[in-house]
Order: structure tokens, then sequence, then C-alpha cells
């Protein structure tokens, strides 16, 4: 099984990080991303979006890092990352979600702003941080996890662009709950961190 991957990239980490929590052997094809590899053969014809990470395992091909957490975990993890009942699921799913849209527009783009030099308007990602962070941060204050009460892909979708959100100017100092469990992801067993976390 083969991840098309970039070390900096948030959404490639989380794969990673799944991988090396779940003890799903993977075999990285790390892509020269400035050299404009992802959109050239073999990572263009296996994703014609043009982006990473790629997961191949057999014929199976897919891209999004958020649908590889969900094969990965029902494929080779069992229900403990990835549970079976429709409520459960929906539970997780709507974390996913989080990492999709809020986070992406949030924490992640602060970053690409700040370390890669995007054209985004700087204060909308603050905006959106401070109000993801409060709300995720609240939730955390009476759950120690994002859902179900125990790790799940949740956490490997949230985690990544808060851990380095650092790297977009954002101060998580104020956010004592997100900071205690991110403290609680480091201290799993198989936990891989990326660069940029602190």
């Amino acid at each position: 099984m083969e991840l098309y991957d970039l070390e900096l990239s948030g959404n490639c980490y989380k794969v990673r990080l799944l991988a090396a929590l779940a003890g799903i052997d993977l075999t990285l094809k790390p892509v020269d991303f400035l050299a404009g590899d992802h959109k050239r053969s073999p990572v263009i014809d296996l994703n014609p979006w043009g982006e990473l990470p790629v997961l191949v395992d057999g014929g199976t091909v897919l891209r999004d890092s958020q649908a590889i957490l969900v094969y990965l975990a029902s494929a080779y993890a069992g229900h403990a990352w990835w549970p079976d009942a429709p409520a459960a699921q929906g539970d997780v799913m709507q974390w996913l979600s989080v990492a999709s849209n809020e986070i992406h527009y949030g924490p992640n783009s602060a970053r690409l702003v700040d370390k890669f030099g995007y054209d985004l308007d700087k204060a909308t990602t603050l905006q959106i941080s401070e109000r993801i962070l409060g709300l995720i941060d609240q939730h955390l204050q009476s759950n120690e996890w994002l859902a179900m009460g125990r790790p799940t892909i949740a956490e490997c979708a949230v985690y990544p662009y808060i851990a380095v959100a650092g790297e977009g100017g954002i101060d998580l100092t104020p956010y004592q709950n997100i900071n205690q469990w991110m403290a609680r992801i480091k201290a799993l067993p198989g936990y891989i961190s990326m660069p940029g976390v602190a």
C-alpha cells in the first residue's frame, strides 16, 4: 500500500498519523511539490485533481485525506478508530467535516499565508480560527476526545493543522483544553510528529 506524500502537508500527515497509531503499514512515496511533480505522472494519473495525499491499495485509489482516513480505519483498524454504529459514525464524521471546513479555512489557511506566501485574506483566516478553536476548546472542557469518548479518526483529522497553528501566527496558549487534548494525542502509543509541531 502506497501513500503519495508531502512531509509538510497536514493532510498527508493525517494519514501517516493514523497509520502509525493503528499499526498500518504504508510505503511512502515522497512527491516533490515545489518541482510540480503532483501535476505530472504518476500522481496526476492517479488523481486528476493534482493534489496530495493519494493512497494506492491494490486496485483502490483514493484522494482526499478524510476519505483515506475512513478507508484505512474501516479496512485495517477494525472499529477502534471508525465505529460501525450509524450514530457513532455520524459523531465522528461531523469532526471530519470540521477539518475540511473551519480548520481548513482557519488555521490551515493562516499557515498557508505565513509559511508558504499564499495570497489569502489573513484577517479572515484568523477570525475563523478564533471561532473554531473556541468551540473546540469548549467541547474539550467536558470531553477528553472529540468523539466517542476515545481516540478516533476525528483526532487524526482535526489535530494536524491545530498542532502547526503557530506557523500561521496563531497563539494556542489561551486554549487550555486544546493543549491538554494535544498532549493526550502525543502520548498515544505509536504517535509520530511532523515538522512544525511544537
